[in-house]
C-alpha cells in the first residue's frame, strides 16, 4: 500500500509562560519548556514524519514573559521550532504593533486567516501554512475571533470577524482558494474554545476537506477526541505538563485519513530529556528577572489555593477582600481568571505575586439595584460556566453569600453582610477595568441600563499596586473558602 503514510502530530496550547518544571516528593520534575523542547526534538528524531504546532497564547502567566514583554518567550519557542503556530487572545496584549514586532523575531511561521486591518480589510498574518513532510503537504489554517479578544477592542482600526459563523465562512474561502489537489491534510488551528470549536465543526462544508480541528483557549483536559460533523476535535489542557499527539496514517492517492489515533503524553523527568539550549536561555533571563523580583513580599500560613475558576477559592477570597481593605464600595467582583496560578505561598516573592495577578486593572465602582446584580449573578451562574465554555467567573469580597440551585436554576439564598438582599437596595459594586469593558458580555445586563442608575467612576488606578502594599504590610495570612458561593 504504497499510497499510506504515516504522521506523528503534536500540539500544544495555552502554555502562558510556563517555562520551569515542577519538582515533585518523588524527586521527578514535571513539565517546563526545556523538557517539552526535549520530546519534540527526541520525537523528530526517533519518528520520520512529525510536525509539532501550538494553537495560542504563549504569553502570560510568566515574569519572565512579562519583562521582556513576550520578546523572551519568543527567543524560547525559537528554540522549541515549532512548525506552525496559531494566535491566541494573549498574544495581543502587549498591543498588536509589538505583536507584529515580535512576529519578526519568531523563526517560525505565525499564521491567523480572520485578524485583518478595518479600513481595507487587509490581513495581518498569512492566513495558512502548508507544511512539506515525508512526500505530505499538511494544510493548516489559523482562526480566532473576536469574541475571545481583548486588547484590540483598543485597537479600534484592527478588527477581526465576530463569531463562529463568520470564521467558518473564512475557512471556506481559504480552502476553496488555498487548498489544492496537493494537500493531504487540513487542520484548523484554533483560539476560540471548546464549545465554540465544536460550532465550528458543525459549519463546515466537507467539500472544503478540513480533517481535524487542534484547539485553544479553554484549558480543556480531553481523553478523546471530540468528533462532530466528522471532524475530530482536541485540546491539550493548558502548560507545559503534557503534549497532545496524534498518530495518523494517511491515504496519500485518495487524500484522506485511513486511521488515527490519539492521546496525551506527560512531559516529565522519567521520560523526557531536557534542552540544554533552552536550559542555557533561560537560566540568562531567569536570574535578571530574580534579581530584579526575587525578594519576598510576605508569607501564608500555608499555600492558598485557587483549583478551578469557576468556583470559590482560597486565593480567589484573598484578592477580593484585599481590594474591599478600606473602599468605598460593598462587594469587589475580582475576576477568577485574573488570578493565574492555582497555588500561591507560603512564601511570596514578588515574581510570585506578578504571576499568579499579571493584570493590572483600574477598578470601576458601579451602583445597580438588587435585582440587577441577581440578574448578574443568575448570568454568571449559568449552565455553561460548568459545561466547558470559557465564560466569565467572579471571586467575592467578604460578606457575600449565593447559594444557587443548578437544577432549579435558583438563587436560594442571596445575601450581604447577613442580610436578604432585596430588589430596590443599591448595591455598589467594583470591577476592573476589563470586566467593566466587557459588562453586557460578562453579565448578560446592558451596562447602560446599569449607569443609569449613576454615573461610574474608577475608585482604583492599580489593582496591582493595591494587592503588592497590603500584603507586604501583612505576614502570616490565612483565607478559606467560606460558602460565599455554594452550588448545590
Amino acid at each position: 500500500m504504497s499510497g499510506i503514510k504515516k504522521l506523528t502530530l503534536l500540539h500544544s496550547n495555552d502554555l502562558h509562560g510556563d517555562f520551569l518544571p515542577e519538582e515533585m516528593e518523588d524527586g521527578t520534575s514535571v513539565g517546563g519548556l526545556s523538557m517539552l523542547s526535549g520530546y519534540v526534538k527526541n520525537m523528530k528524531e526517533k519518528e520520520k514524519n512529525v510536525i509539532y504546532a501550538i494553537a495560542g497564547d504563549m504569553f502570560r502567566g510568566s515574569v519572565i514573559d512579562s519583562e521582556f514583554k513576550g520578546i523572551s518567550t519568543i527567543e524560547l519557542i525559537n528554540i522549541i521550532s515549532p512548525d506552525v503556530v496559531t494566535l491566541g487572545n494573549h498574544e495581543t496584549d502587549y498591543g498588536v504593533a509589538h505583536l507584529l514586532f515580535i512576529e519578526k523575531c519568531a523563526k517560525f511561521p505565525i499564521i491567523n486567516s480572520n485578524l485583518f486591518i478595518k479600513t481595507n480589510r487587509a490581513r495581518l498574518f498569512k492566513p495558512y501554512e502548508i507544511i512539506k513532510v515525508g512526500g505530505m503537504n499538511i494544510m493548516f489554517i489559523g482562526v480566532i475571533t473576536e469574541e475571545v479578544l481583548s486588547q484590540t477592542r483598543n485597537e479600534s482600526i484592527i478588527g477581526s470577524f465576530i463569531d463562529v459563523w463568520e470564521a467558518a465562512n473564512e475557512v471556506g474561502v481559504i480552502c476553496d482558494n488555498y487548498r489544492t489537489t496537493s494537500v493531504d491534510l487540513t487542520v484548523l488551528l484554533t483560539h476560540i474554545g471548546f464549545d465554540k470549536d465544536k460550532e465550528l465543526a458543525e459549519l463546515i462544508d466537507p467539500n472544503w476537506g478540513v480533517d481535524l480541528i487542534i484547539g485553544g483557549h479553554t484549558h480543556t483536559y480531553m481523553d478523546e477526541p471530540c468528533v462532530v460533523n466528522g471532524i475530530p476535535i482536541v485540546q491539550a489542557g493548558m502548560g507545559t505538563n503534557q503534549i497532545g499527539r496524534f498518530d495518523i496514517e494517511i491515504d496519500t492517492e485518495k487524500k484522506q485519513i485511513s486511521s488515527l489515533s490519539w492521546r496525551t503524553v506527560p512531559i516529565s523527568s522519567r521520560d523526557c530529556p531536557s534542552d540544554p539550549a533552552l536550559d542555557q536561555v533561560l537560566k540568562g533571563y531567569k536570574s535578571q528577572t530574580d534579581e530584579k523580583y526575587g525578594h519576598i513580599i510576605t508569607s501564608f500560613k500555608r499555600p492558598l489555593t485557587h483549583p478551578s475558576r469557576y468556583q470559590e477559592t482560597e486565593l480567589g477570597n484573598l484578592m477580593a477582600d484585599l481590594m474591599q481593605v478600606d473602599s468605598s464600595f460593598d462587594v469587589m467582583l475580582f475576576g477568577s481568571g485574573s488570578i493565574r496560578k492555582d497555588t500561591l505561598g507560603p512564601l511570596v516573592t514578588y515574581s510570585d505575586l506578578m504571576e499568579c495577578c499579571p493584570y493590572d486593572d483600574p477598578v470601576y465602582m458601579l451602583e445597580v439595584t438588587g435585582e440587577q446584580f441577581r440578574r448578574m449573578m443568575m448570568f454568571m451562574l449559568r449552565d455553561e460556566a460548568f459545561e466547558g465554555d470559557h465564560t466569565e467567573f467572579y471571586q467575592l469580597s467578604r460578606g457575600m453569600r449565593l447559594l444557587y440551585d443548578r437544577k432549579e436554576h435558583e438563587l436560594k439564598e442571596f445575601r450581604l453582610n447577613g442580610r436578604d438582599i432585596k430588589d430596590d437596595d443599591m448595591i455598589k459594586i467594583a470591577l476592573q477595568e476589563y470586566h467593566y469593558g466587557i459588562f453586557p458580555e460578562a453579565f448578560g445586563l446592558p451596562l447602560e441600563e446599569v449607569t443609569a442608575n449613576k454615573r461610574p467612576r474608577m475608585v482604583v488606578t492599580s489593582t496591582f499596586s493595591i494587592l503588592e502594599e497590603l500584603l507586604s504590610a501583612s505576614s502570616n495570612l490565612d483565607s478559606r473558602v467560606e460558602g460565599r458561593i455554594v452550588i448545590i
